[in-house]
């Protein structure tokens, strides 16, 4: 009996041995700010020993990975923006053409532009890029992370015909406040070995979604302005004809979208009639495609003149955050100029802009400042917009 017992007692000290190791290979690596940016080097001597672990990612597919996780790269919408947010940045081996280019919108290429050009390029990159096989096994990372290929069969053959793991990611639906979005910024850190990094940010995002819906929770309904977001892109750049159904930002405050009486959600085009119709007492415009607007007033001024929220000057500009997928923390900064705008007494206490600079912050570690003003020198976003001839 004595024996049996010193064998268990043997058995359980090696096992919390082992799971110590594996809880420490992971808190050297699980820090909750962007570390210096520093390219993978595939000689790098990494001090802890190989292992093997399984996840399930968000095309239900089950992928064993070597750790430690050394080398990645990120394809496809979005994917890049994920793993920048779970501070991914020093392991990146390799990045898509399009974003060597400075992006401003594309956020997390704004923020990491520099550190881009040091890495080679593993394909073209865009919404319909086929994935380059031969620069992915030329440049031979651990794990390759897409976004927007949550088709099983098409992940397995890239993963076969390249040899290396591949995890596909998701947006969901909206973009934000989706259980997609936490599931895939908690896998990056799990494989990542960013835990703690992943946890923050998912509940950073949880947290706005409560404070955003506490504010405005008990307002009436027959004491909410009625409104509209026109200018959305949606493959290309469109008018004030374009908007959408169930639009985030303003699904976030409750807000009374008067699109949604379509019953259609996501993008869609109607008539100028239709808007007349309707005629909202807010009006918000996607800058990135105010142009267009400002082109089709001088030719129609007098539609828009014939919209209660121009005459009342209750028009107002927002910031695009559809590029390459979603940019949530724009999105979220949307969410609480919006709120600002329709119920400012719900709101008194926050500024916009600054609000945007703690959340770019909170993404991306610091910089949000530099984000921000940048913003809003090339849309002059969050103000409001004045038609003339």
């Amino acid at each position: 009996m004595i024996r049996y017992r010193s064998i268990g007692l043997l058995l359980i000290t090696v096992l919390c041995f082992m799971i110590a190791a594996i809880l420490v290979s992971c808190a050297v690596d699980n820090k909750s700010e962007p570390q210096d940016f520093q390219q993978p080097d595939s000689n790098d001597d990494i001090s802890v020993q190989e292992d093997m672990f399984t996840v399930t990612d968000l095309a239900g597919r089950e992928i064993t990975i070597k750790t430690p996780v050394g080398k990645i790269v990120a394809i496809g919408p979005g994917a890049l923006r994920l793993v920048t947010y779970i501070d991914g940045l020093q392991r990146l081996a390799g990045i898509e053409n399009m974003d060597k280019t400075l992006a401003v919108g594309r956020t997390y290429n704004m923020v990491f532009h520099e550190e881009f050009q040091q890495l080679p390029i593993i394909g073209q990159g865009g919404p319909d890029s086929v994935p380059d096989e031969e620069k992915l096994v030329e440049i031979n990372p651990d794990v390759i992370f897409m976004a927007s290929l949550l088709d099983a069969a098409k992940a397995d053959e890239l993963q076969n015909k390249t040899g290396i793991p591949v995890v596909t990611l998701s947006y969901g639906q909206a973009g934000i406040f989706e259980e997609d979005v936490y599931a895939s910024l908690k896998l990056i850190g799990s494989v990542l070995c960013k835990q703690e990094r992943a946890s923050q940010v998912v509940d950073y995002i949880k947290g706005i979604q409560e404070d955003l819906m506490d504010r405005v929770k008990d307002i009436p309904d027959d004491e909410k302005p009625t409104v509209y977001v026109g200018a959305l892109g949606f493959k290309g750049g469109h008018g004030i004809e374009s908007t959408r159904g169930n639009y985030p930002p303003f699904m976030a405050v409750d807000a009374r979208n008067v699109a949604d009486s379509l019953g259609q959600t996501g993008s869609v085009m109607i008539d100028k009639e239709k808007l007349l119709e309707w005629d909202p007492d807010i009006i918000f415009l996607d800058k990135g495609n105010f142009s267009m607007v400002e082109e089709d007033y001088q030719k129609n001024s007098r539609f828009y003149s014939s919209l209660k929220a121009v005459k009342n000057n209750r028009v107002y500009g927002i910031l695009p955050y559809n590029q390459y997928n979603t940019n949530i923390d724009t999105a979220l900064a949307n969410c609480y100029w919006v709120g600002k705008t329709l119920y400012p007494e719900r709101f008194n206490d926050i500024d916009p802009a600054d609000k945007a600079v703690e959340i770019y912050d909170q993404f991306f570690g610091s910089g949000g400042n530099a984000v921000y003003n940048t913003l809003q020198q090339e849309y002059g976003a969050f103000q409001e917009i004045n038609f003339s001839d």
